[in-house]
């Protein structure tokens, strides 16, 4: 067996020094809330709180956990970015469009003097104004103009009822079915004749025929004249009317002038002053024209104000959690009358987050909007438009009714948008508008380095969850402990894992099992102990595998040699716990010109990337073997006891050496496992899940007993992504188990095989070595194929 390949087993697992992190305990530490060695995308997110010019909002790619949000505000807020005009946005009732509310914008502090004024105002034209108009003054003026008319009129009537009594006529009054009515009546011998004795008079013959003739031509006349006097009478009237209704309109329009020049002058806003005007004109309109009894003044003329700031220069930064489209864009109250649902007015309407937001910044879970029904299309012509309307056409009130339609608020806002790679991608290619409006990509790495600086960021982030979560103190052995968890689950050489939510996790586990074991520091045993539960609740399929092992249900060798037959090594996910597991792969071969057959890509088990894989592995053969003719063989690879899918290609060099195992009939050793992928040159590349893939065939070999000559290979680009368990290192340590790193795949031939793979010079391979044989042996296929042919 070749040892350079062998690692030491040093470098199986990083260890980290708590002697060298410069603390005992986190309480020594002071709590951060910024991943460090992320210049880049801190470098973005200034630019864009900077930037004012247009679509300059960002995606942040990368962050993840339940403090991104929160982390993400804070650097906002340290940046102390430049404040904008902070605007005070109303709404007043539109009296012309009551169910289009009008908008005022004022300066900040402005609308709250805004709303206090038109309730002083309300108070003045409910209670004042009532009293004013019963003063002596105005009921004087009003007696006096209405006396003037009458004298109007008596001077009009006056000759003609004179005329009437020197032709023996008179006016009465007369009360009929459409009501009272003025008629001319004869008048004889001093009497006024009603029609009914007038008719009794003429039927008794009191009243001679010449008399009654001469009587009715006087009656039909003056009857004309009389409906000319009432229309003269009448204009009067109406003129008196008139002249008492300016009276009143020039007195309660001077008050209502006087009153609103003393709060207009406080405001320098023509938008204030057209809304007064119009507040005017509606009192008039509701005392003197539409005479509401249910007129309020305090509802009418109320300000709706929805956003009152304060008067601190710090710029708003909103972080929206739940962002529904009613707390993005704010709802309109519903309103119920006697008979149902009735149409709401200006106070029923309430702003959301982006109004909030306003003149500042807004951060979003991007998962979480596009979950929203209508959030994301809400957003998007939001920010395109810079116009906020918070009843957009797509939200029509209920039952049928007539919705309100506020005028739209212009805003200025830097949305905030996080979220990971695959719903960046997605926007980009779904949405046309996205790319125009998110200009800035702050690209967070999921990776920081492992260095003092990177211990320093785990151990005050560690701080800062202990504070907020109220966990016990953790010793620098505790903390020691975390770093290497980050370092594991980030699987890259020298870089820890800038993902904190699962070392939170365990940060907390740790701090409940210390807690239940009565002391008051956490340790490295307890972080340990609380790594070794997580796994183990998400391990049944794991212990289960292990079990069909132990039975004989799964056919598995770990020891011995076969030809034909190596240990090949995948990993199953149980939520963001992965565990390894080794699968077998056998191969067989015989003559034939169908090549190398994929049994599951023939049954359709197999996926895109391990087809890729497979063919890679075609031509590799091709290149490992350069023979003169053609490979007249037939060969069919399978994954034994395999009933699922199977994806990936980092078993592409264990099947390309049970390949040749089977073509030359040399044997492998059954207490190896292997894994990597291949080019077709024959370099072995890195793969994921090193470390759970190699813990796998570990327990597989423990339960049967370590031999000494078990082990794993693995791609040299791996090796130093390695954060093997302790027990698996120590065994290493003890030579009871060995890690090989190989470059190329004639190493894993050697390691597995333990025969010289050979080097291809001019074509050809050394006398005996494994390449050597199996170029002999696709010779004799060849020739075997002639013969009979």
């Amino acid at each position: 067996m070749i040892e350079h390949t062998k690692l030491d087993w040093r470098q199986v697992r990083w260890q980290c020094d708590a002697s060298k992190l410069g603390f005992k305990t986190t309480d020594e530490i002071t709590p951060v809330d910024v991943i460090i060695g992320q210049d880049d995308a801190l470098e973005a997110l200034q630019f864009a709180i900077e930037c004012a010019a247009y679509g300059q909002n960002v995606y942040v790619r990368g962050l993840s956990g339940t403090g991104r949000m929160s982390m993400v505000s804070k650097i906002l807020h340290d940046v102390k970015p430049k404040l904008k005009e902070k605007i005070e946005h109303s709404y007043v009732m539109n009296f012309d469009q009551p169910d289009r509310p009008k908008l005022i914008s004022l300066p900040a502090g402005q609308g709250v003097k805004f709303k206090n004024m038109m309730e002083k105002l309300s108070v003045f034209i409910s209670e004042d104004l009532k009293k004013s108009l019963e003063s002596d003054d105005l009921l004087k003026a009003k007696s006096a103009t209405e006396q003037q008319i009458q004298e109007k009129i008596v001077k009009l009537t006056e000759p003609f009822e004179k005329e009437l009594d020197e032709n023996f006529l008179a006016m009465i009054n007369l009360n009929t079915s459409q009501g009272q009515q003025t008629i001319i009546a004869p008048k004889i011998n001093g009497q006024i004749l009603d029609p009914n004795t007038w008719q009794q008079k003429v039927a008794a013959g009191e009243i001679p025929e010449d008399q009654q003739k001469s009587l009715m031509e006087l009656q039909q006349v003056y009857s004309i004249k009389l409906d000319e006097l009432g229309r003269k009478v009448n204009e009067l009237k109406d003129a008196g009317s008139e002249v008492v209704r300016e009276l009143y309109e020039t007195h309660v329009s001077n008050l209502i002038d006087k009153e609103v020049a003393q709060f207009a002058k406080q405001f320098k806003s023509e938008q204030i002053n057209e809304f007064l005007e119009s507040v005017k004109e509606d009192v008039l309109e509701q005392y003197f024209y539409r005479k509401q009894q249910k007129f309020d003044p305090y509802e009418r003329y109320a300000v709706n104000l929805l956003l009152q700031h304060d008067e601190k220069k710090d710029c708003p930064v909103l972080v929206e959690r739940v962002p529904s489209l009613q707390n993005l864009l704010g709802s309109i109250e519903s309103k119920w009358g006697e008979t149902g649902p009735v149409l709401a007015d200006h106070m029923s309407i309430v702003g959301g987050s982006l109004l909030r937001a306003d003149g500042g910044f807004l951060v979003l879970d991007a998962r979480e909007v596009l979950a929203e029904p209508g959030a994301w299309k809400t957003l998007i012509r939001t920010i395109k438009n810079e116009l906020l309307e918070i009843v957009p056409a797509e939200m029509s009130w209920p039952f049928g009714q007539p919705s309100l339609k506020p005028e739209p608020i212009p805003i200025s806002i830097r949305v905030i948008l996080i979220g990971d790679s695959g719903i960046y991608y997605f926007l980009d290619n779904q949405d046309p508008d996205f790319p125009e409006l998110f200009k800035v990509l702050a690209d967070f790495d999921s990776v920081i380095a492992r260095d003092d600086e990177g211990f320093e960021n785990y151990a005050g982030i560690i701080a800062k969850i202990i504070k907020e979560d109220g966990l016990l103190i953790f010793e620098d052995t505790g903390v020691a402990k975390l770093i290497e968890h980050g370092a594991r689950i980030c699987s890259q050489e020298n870089k820890l894992t800038a993902k904190f939510s699962r070392v939170a996790d365990l940060a907390r586990e740790a701090s409940y099992l210390a807690q239940k074991n009565k002391v008051k520091r956490v340790s490295g045993e307890h972080v340990t102990l609380a790594i070794q539960r997580t796994k183990k609740r998400a391990g049944l399929s794991s212990r289960k595998f292990q079990e069909r092992l132990q039975d004989g249900t799964i056919n598995l060798d770990t020891e011995g040699f076969t030809v034909g037959q190596i240990n090949g090594l995948a990993v199953i996910h149980a939520g963001p716990i992965v565990y390894g597991f080794p699968s077998r792969i056998t191969t067989s071969i015989g003559a034939g010109r169908a090549g190398v057959i994929d049994i599951e890509g023939m049954a359709g088990k197999s996926g895109s990337i391990h087809t890729k894989g497979f063919h890679i592995l075609g031509g590799l053969l091709r290149y490992m073997l350069p023979v003169e003719h053609p490979l007249t063989f037939s060969a069919s690879i399978a994954f034994e006891q395999s009933y699922g899918g199977i994806d990936g290609d980092s078993a592409s060099g264990a099947e390309f050496c049970c390949l040749i195992s089977a073509l030359t009939h040399v044997p492998i050793n059954q207490g190896f496992a292997m894994t990597g992928a291949i080019d077709q040159h024959g370099r072995v590349q890195a793969i994921g899940g090193v470390n759970e893939k190699i813990e796998g065939f570990f327990d597989t070999c423990q339960y049967r007993g370590l031999t000494g000559s078990q082990g794993v290979i693995i791609p040299r680009a791996n090796a130093g992504e390695l954060m093997l368990r302790p027990d698996v290192q120590e065994a290493c340590k003890n030579n009871q188990f060995a890690i090989h790193a190989v470059a190329h795949i004639t190493e894993a031939i050697e390691v597995l095989m333990e025969q010289p793979a050979g080097i291809l010079i001019d074509g050809s391979y050394a006398e005996n070595s494994v390449m050597a044989k199996a170029m002999k042996m696709a010779k004799k296929y060849w020739q075997n194929a002639q013969a009979k042919g």
